[in-house]
């Protein structure tokens, strides 16, 4: 990989990691593209610290809040919303990484992204006109199990992490705004989980992957990605705030079914 590829690759990931069209998708599309071979899934997680870097920097202020009061319902929301992920982590970490590697999973994957992008926002029109204005309500711990269960199967590449998130807290009639910082937040420990599980393959008895990708592309490519994720998380809580996400869910069906007319007939990429 040359820092060109991995500058790109950074940007995507730092574009869709906030946006709900799965960041972990389009490196495993992106990848195809440019030929990439090899173990990438280090690259994939180092790029997704980039990003963590940058909920860091936007959502500061929501951070600092949680660190000043740490028993609160906010954290313990967190907590539970993080631990249907952390399960299946666990138990299918081959799985996942297979996934990676083949993408064999990503048209269907990308077409359940939308599905889930279409469904609360379709309910939430039609509740709209059926009863005027959607009535949000303050979230409670049934809705932190929902959101994170969704999270859960997300960790297929393919499906939006923030797209799943976000769908459950729209789904539970959540506001917009606090959906979109719950899902960013909840990020956080997903991010760090990876790098968590990610650093234990690293010093297990086999050593480093040989992944064929130099320092300096992976510094290229994680710096890329805090900045562009810098923007786009500001720009999505614009988006979730005034807009919705119908545009996403057509988007994410056309490239999961485009991507499924590759796997089946043609086989350009895959």
């Amino acid at each position: 990989m040359s820092i060109l590829e991995a500058v790109i690759l950074g940007a995507v990931q730092g574009i869709t990691e906030f946006l709900p069209v799965s960041s972990s998708g389009h490196l495993v599309l992106f990848q195809r593209i440019f030929g990439v071979n090899g173990d990438n899934l280090l690259f994939d997680t180092l790029v997704h610290g980039g990003t963590l870097i940058a909920v860091f920097i936007v959502l500061w202020e929501d951070i600092r809040a949680i660190l000043k009061r740490i028993v609160q319902p906010l954290t313990a929301y967190l907590i539970l919303g993080t631990i249907p992920a952390v399960i299946a982590a666990l138990l299918f970490d081959e799985t996942i990484e297979r996934a990676f590697s083949t993408g064999s999973f990503l048209g269907f994957a990308f077409l359940i992204t939308a599905a889930l992008l279409f469904g609360p926002e379709m309910l939430n029109r039609y509740s709209q006109k059926r009863r005027g204005l959607v009535q949000t309500k303050k979230m409670n711990w049934f809705d932190a199990l929902i959101i994170g269960i969704l999270q859960a199967i997300a960790i297929i590449p393919g499906v939006s992490r923030s797209g799943s998130t976000l769908s459950g807290a729209l789904f539970r009639r959540l506001d917009r705004d606090f959906a979109a910082r719950f899902s960013f937040l909840l990020s956080i420990p997903a991010i760090l989980g990876a790098l968590v599980l990610q650093t234990k393959d690293l010093l297990g008895g086999t050593g480093a992957p040989e992944t064929g990708i130099s320092p300096a592309a992976m510094a290229a490519g994680v710096l890329t990605a805090a900045i562009v994720g810098f923007f786009s998380i500001r720009l999505m809580l614009k988006i979730v705030r005034e807009r919705s996400l119908l545009g996403f869910a057509a988007y994410t069906a056309i490239l999961g079914i485009l991507i499924l007319i590759d796997q089946l007939f043609s086989h350009i990429f895959f």
